[in-house]
């Protein structure tokens, strides 16, 4: 059918931005869920140039789910999304298979059209259990309620920004073929800061950033990183559940990009020995009545007490979290110390092989930077075991705590071994969403060498949380 007979929703850049930034505005100056979600039904109800609402989700491991609804059946039904949570890994068994997607009407996204499609919106699902609670696997639905308690008992705004690491590799799908092509063609050999104007990467880098700007990320700064071929795409702070839903829609934004551009944004966060990997540095701080609690320019390295006490926790259950951070068999070949590896669990100011960095602030952007985060962890268990430890955790009787000669797992299993072990950890997640999420990485580790070896293997990428192919998986 011609075109001219679609008359779907297709904005101006500029448009979805302020259009994005409105809604962002709302969600950080939290206004009553139930005022705007009669704000966003009255929009889709009268704005006949919306097909489909897009509904997004992640399993418990991160990967990111979609569900497009007709217009006309999500505003009548909007209420009663139900879906096979079988079908998830990570979700119910088959006999309690039913769940229910609730919607965050504080999350709804105007997309780029030429990136998402025409006539459609985005708006972030809950998962809810049959009781109408929220999910225990869910771990969006648990930081945010997690969030909003520490606003509500404390005064607490829990704030985060990422900065996330990828490689752009020639060819679609370059990920799901590496069992056959046995390796990744860069597009770009520059290095750090280094692309020429209209090269790939440059372009790639480009035209992210114009969807992310598009998406109210407000961005601050784009780059080639040190690595061929990698890159990183760096935006402003937000509210912890933001800034989680924001690295999960910057993933699929580069992702989008790199296909239709014919290739493809890589998240492994060591797809090519011999060469820096990609990591996910963390920083987060948290503010009280606009206030930033982690400054005081008269305290060690001009962070507060309390940040201080949050660092020590951190480091305490370091081997604890590491599975939660580090959630991929490749992501332990990151953890090299021949590469700046933030392998040590130790608190620094300068040494960037410190698991838990404290960079130069002031009293707006005082904060703690964890860097021994991989870019395929599932971003909403990484800001909720961060903000849980720091703030609940127990602090070590460790003689020089912050300096100590201790290092993170070095391999997955030894990992799995401190996980299953560690009391904070089921205090955290609970016993069943705890298991779940250790059989799972225990699976994706059988299916590869128990050694990492020199070379990345087949199996770390095929069976990757981020990567598999259903068809593969389906033959074990």
């Amino acid at each position: 059918m011609l075109n001219e007979f679609r008359n779907f929703l297709e904005l101006p850049y500029a448009e979805l931005e302020d259009l994005n930034l409105m809604a962002k505005d709302q969600r950080k100056n939290r206004v009553a869920a139930d005022v705007i979600q009669e704000e966003r039904l009255k929009y889709l109800t009268d704005e006949p140039r919306i097909k489909a609402v897009t509904v997004v989700f992640s399993d418990l491991e991160g990967r990111l789910h979609m569900l497009d609804y007709d217009k006309k059946f999500f505003v009548k039904g909007w209420d009663n999304l139900t879906f096979d949570g079988s079908s998830i890994r990570g979700f119910t068994a088959q006999r309690e298979s039913d769940l229910r997607l609730g919607i965050d009407w504080s999350a709804f996204y105007w997309v780029p059209a030429d990136i998402f499609g025409a006539g459609k919106v985005l708006v972030f699902g809950e998962v809810v259990d049959k009781n109408g609670g929220t999910y225990s696997a869910d771990i969006r639905g648990v930081l945010k309620q997690f969030a909003n308690e520490q606003y509500a008992t404390n005064g607490y705004t829990l704030n985060a920004a990422n900065e996330i690491e990828g490689f752009l590799f020639d060819g679609i799908d370059a990920e799901r073929n590496f069992h056959e092509t046995g390796s990744f063609e860069y597009v770009n050999t520059g290095g750090y800061y280094y692309s020429l104007p209209g090269d790939p990467l440059r372009e790639f880098i480009d035209t992210a950033a114009e969807v992310q700007r598009a998406m109210g990320f407000e961005n601050e700064k784009d780059h080639p990183e040190v690595a061929p071929s990698q890159f990183e795409i760096n935006y402003t702070y937000g509210d912890v559940v933001t800034a989680a839903d924001q690295i999960q829609l910057y993933k699929l934004i580069c992702r989008q990009v790199a296909t239709q551009m014919g290739m493809t944004a890589s998240f492994l966060p060591k797809p090519v020995t011999g060469v820096n990997g990609s990591g996910m540095h963390t920083n987060v701080s948290i503010t009280k009545n606009k206030k930033n609690l982690f400054w005081d320019p008269n305290g060690n390295e001009k962070v507060s007490k309390m940040a201080w006490q949050f660092v020590d926790r951190i480091l305490t259950h370091g081997n604890d979290i590491c599975l939660l951070l580090n959630a991929s068999v490749n992501a332990y070949r990151r953890l090299d110390p021949h590469f700046e590896a933030p392998n040590q669990i130790k608190a620094s100011a300068t040494d960037r092989g410190s698991m838990v960095r404290i960079p130069i602030g002031n009293e707006k952007s005082a904060r703690v930077e964890v860097r021994s985060v991989g870019p395929d962890a599932n971003p909403y268990l990484v800001l909720y075991s961060v903000f849980k430890a720091g703030l609940h955790g127990e602090t070590s009787k460790i003689k020089n705590l912050r300096q100590a000669e201790r290092y993170l797992p070095d391999n997955v299993y030894t990992a799995l071994e401190h996980f299953r072990g560690a009391d904070f950890v089921t205090t955290m997640l609970g016993e069943d969403v705890k298991a779940r999420y250790a059989d799972l990485k225990q699976a994706s580790a059988d299916r590869c060498a128990r050694l990492l070896g020199t070379i990345v293997k087949a199996p770390e990428v095929q069976f990757h949380h981020d990567v598999y192919n259903q068809l593969l998986w389906n033959k074990f």
